[in-house]
């Protein structure tokens, strides 16, 4: 699906919803980042 995709940002990946996707992605290799409006532990987690 993603072909020669390697970044992908997700916005509001604090969430549980996206904060799950972006760890999925992370472990098939992919660069993630991201954007909240406030600090988390799972923005920490994730960083």
């Amino acid at each position: 699906m993603f072909g020669k995709v390697k970044h992908i940002h997700l916005v509001g990946i604090g969430g549980i919803g996206m904060s799950g996707i972006a760890e999925l992605l992370l472990n098939l290799g992919y660069f993630i980042s991201g954007s909240d409006l406030r600090k988390t532990e799972v923005t920490e987690h994730l960083s």
